[in-house]
């Protein structure tokens, strides 16, 4: 076993750990599954040189703290990059698909599962086409400082990463040609009071309208998206009005030209290897599987830790503080710290997290999904894209009495293709508890491994086999 406590996820939860533990003088073992650290918010641009000064001033200072921070403790820290966890053995052990593409074995005495989080995919007419992509994927090629989306970009969905990446995509020159924001305004404003629990994000929230307003990028509220058209590629996309419970009104259809369509709909946590795992999971108000932890941030397994995302999207700031705190329990499980050395430090990163929790349920309420949303599908629209599972055959296995993930599975094949449900399963899932009138439908347990490994992982096992022998 190795001695050193392994993390997995270099982003911002799991590289403010490394950096506890290395104050405190613990070496430890971090991967990441990307060819750079700070996850899909801080990693930065993938090549030397780009400035990406559109990001805005405090991004670039957080990055560059973050990651000033852990260069200058990197030497108790062995990162590997490039390194994808592909399963686990137990809760002692996790199966890896190193850089050179190798399997590798690791096992640890504490482990902090940081492994951040996924889109939540809305399918909707015409969302297979070319051109349209979710809202976070179009944001980090924002970020990679390589590419750029084509033009004119129609942002579609709900949350405030919505304007944010509209006035990126702007200062980048690229033309947005609107943002359709599916909450109504009325229903922000009422947040505004819970909003100021963190009142430079709220005024980063304003300055960002203001930017819209003045650069003419109409910003519509109480809109979403219908439907996406075009032959082999995206040429239009379709929005509406919607009500309060999300339901289009198609009466009052608009077209808009777009070669781009970005779709946001929030965050889902990763949880593939904490299922996989055996851990204890639990289901969040919006209806997405989450790992529980404590206030220590321990898992059901306490030497098991959660940060970050995996317990609950709060962002990246949030995401430093438990990652913190998970470390400071490492340190006590290692007798670095007594719980009477760590209890003070625990309560002040919690202090600091409180306002970020007011302010994150202020946004959870605000952007609540809508009923109408899973109306959105024609009855030809594919749901499981590597099953080619559409919504006429999810209707049929509903009308026939299926009642929960598993049995949808078995009569759909939703879930069994590559991506092991990360596509279709919150559709799914959404659906069933609609049809049923229970939060808890099931949920299913990610087979070994959770992601592909190539053939040529597999080339050297006859020669190493002969060679044990």
């Amino acid at each position: 076993m190795s001695l050193h406590p392994v993390i997995v996820g270099g982003g911002p939860a799991g590289m403010a750990a490394a950096i506890e533990l290395a104050e405190h003088g613990v070496h430890c073992t971090l991967l990441e599954e990307a060819s750079r650290l700070g996850g899909v918010v801080y990693r930065g641009p993938l090549r030397d040189g780009v400035h990406l000064d559109y990001l805005g001033p405090r991004y670039a200072e957080v990055l560059a703290r973050l990651h000033g921070d852990f260069q200058d403790r990197c030497a108790l820290i062995d990162v590997c990059l490039n390194t994808r966890v592909v399963g686990a053995e137990g809760t002692r052990a996790l199966v890896m698909l190193d850089a050179g593409e190798r399997v590798q074995e690791i096992t640890y005495p504490q482990l902090l599962l940081a492994a951040g989080c996924h889109e939540r995919s809305v399918p909707f007419p015409g969302w297979t086409l070319p051109g349209v992509i979710l809202l976070g994927g179009l944001q980090l090629q924002i970020k990679s400082g390589v590419v750029k989306p084509q033009s004119p970009v129609v942002i579609a969905g709900t949350g405030p990463l919505l304007p944010l990446v509209a006035c990126q995509l702007h200062a980048s020159g690229v033309k947005v040609a609107g943002v359709f924001e599916a909450s109504a305004f009325g229903k922000i404003a009422k947040e505004s009071l819970a909003l100021l629990n963190k009142p430079q994000l709220f005024l980063d929230g304003l300055s960002m309208l203001a930017y819209l307003k003045l650069h003419r990028i109409p910003m519509r509220y109480g809109w979403g998206v219908v439907e996406a058209q075009g032959e082999g590629e995206l040429r239009n996309v379709t929005v509406a009005p919607y009500s309060s419970s999300w339901q289009p009104d198609l009466s009052r259809a608009e077209q808009v030209a777009a070669q781009t369509l970005a779709v946001g709909y929030g965050f889902i946590p990763r949880t593939q290897l904490s299922q996989q795992m055996g851990l204890e999971h639990g289901f969040s108000d919006d209806g997405y599987l989450r790992a529980t932890a404590n206030i220590w941030q321990q898992s059901s397994e306490p030497h098991v830790h959660l940060a970050g995302d995996m317990g609950g999207i709060r962002g990246g700031e949030a995401a430093m503080f438990s990652g913190r705190i998970a470390a400071l329990s490492i340190l006590v499980q290692r007798d670095v710290l007594s719980t009477e050395q760590a209890l003070p430090l625990r309560e002040r990163y919690l202090a600091k997290l409180k306002s970020i929790v007011r302010f994150r349920a202020a946004v959870d309420r605000y952007t609540e999904r809508g009923a109408g949303q899973t109306a959105l599908p024609a009855a030809d629209t594919v749901i499981c894209r590597c099953e080619n599972a559409t919504r006429a055959d999810i209707d049929r296995a509903l009308s026939q009495g299926v009642q929960d993930m598993a049995s949808l599975k078995m009569r759909t094949r939703v879930s069994m293709g590559d991506c092991q449900g990360r596509m279709c399963v919150g559709y799914c899932s959404d659906r069933l508890r609609e049809a049923t009138g229970r939060q808890d439908v099931g949920w299913l347990r990610p087979r070994f491994p959770i992601e592909p490994i190539p053939f040529s992982a597999f080339q050297n096992l006859g020669t190493d086999a002969l060679n044990h022998e």
